[in-house]
């Protein structure tokens, strides 16, 4: 700032812009793919997406033979289901780590990453949705003097 603002008056009369939100651009890889990195709890999904027929593939294997529980699946499906793209694109999954509610959880944020990097516009839609968050929540870490996080040794009185 090159004049010193000494009153609120002067704030008046200063032509100090306000900065402007920042614009988002589509970020696509040399094959025309979108990748993002989705996390929940201890598992990390590495997400593709591209335009296709609607095929989803984890770690090699089709979608419903990895997610076998129908709430995984549809897990997976909201964040398409919101933005009114079911069916047209194409998505690669790696994912390691946790278990398959973690995994499906990390794959959702994943996805919404990706598909606000290929389509822009769709990032307010999953950001109200709540997609976009990283769930922080983690499992706590046993201390020492208990039998687990929390759960102490019973107690005798004699």
């Amino acid at each position: 700032m090159a004049a010193s603002l000494q009153s609120l008056s002067d704030l008046k009369g200063s032509s100090a812009a306000p900065a402007e939100a920042p614009r988002h651009v589509q970020k696509l890889d040399k094959q025309g793919r979108a990748y993002a990195t989705g996390k929940r709890k201890d598992a990390v999904a590495r997400v593709w997406i591209k335009p296709g027929k609607g095929t989803i593939t984890v770690n090699g294997r089709a979608l419903e033979v990895y997610f076998a529980r129908p709430v995984l699946r549809m897990i997976l499906q909201q964040p398409f289901g919101i933005a009114s793209r079911v069916g047209q694109y194409d998505v690669t999954v790696d994912v390691a780590g946790g278990g398959l509610s973690g995994q499906a959880g990390a794959v959702r944020h994943g996805l919404s990453k990706a598909l606000t990097y290929y389509e822009p516009e769709l990032r307010g839609v999953l950001k109200k949705a709540g997609f976009l968050t990283r769930d922080s929540r983690v499992v706590e870490r046993k201390k020492y003097g208990r039998k687990k996080a929390r759960r102490s040794f019973q107690f005798s009185k004699r």
